[in-house]
């Protein structure tokens, strides 16, 4: 498995906790980064490994909003939503130790990536939390 899709993966399912727990405000932001990817865990261990990836979601400077879903359909699969301000700032999370701490942990349970997507979030296209 190579080392960066890995990095990328954990990293994009580090923060999305953060829009699911009401603390990323989305209206009006702009957002000049985003991840979507697919991690596939191995056989029974998705609940655990969206558990370590969930844990890590803490202050990541530059990170707008961090969403890990479960695949409807794939008993084993996780799809990570990541949008950013910029490219770097993702970069820049990857180094965090809690973000480095939940790689250490996640890695043993993912059998792979089966997709990753950069993309360019759309101005003013993000639904203003409830």
């Amino acid at each position: 498995m190579e080392r960066r899709p890995l990095l990328a993966g954990l990293a994009l399912a580090l923060v999305g906790g953060r829009l699911l727990k009401g603390e990323v405000a989305m209206a009006g932001t702009t957002a000049g980064f985003g991840m979507i990817g697919k991690i596939k865990a191995k056989p029974g261990t998705r609940a655990e490994l969206v558990a370590i990836l969930a844990s890590g979601t803490g202050a990541m400077p530059g990170c707008l909003a961090y969403l890990i879903a479960e695949d409807a359909a794939d008993p084993d699969a996780i799809w990570i939503t990541e949008l950013w301000d910029s490219k770097e700032s993702h970069a820049a999370s990857l180094k965090l130790p809690a973000v480095q701490d939940a790689i250490a942990k996640g890695r043993p349970l993912i059998a792979g990536f089966d997709l990753s997507a950069e993309t360019r979030p759309v101005p003013g296209s993000f639904l203003a939390g409830a």
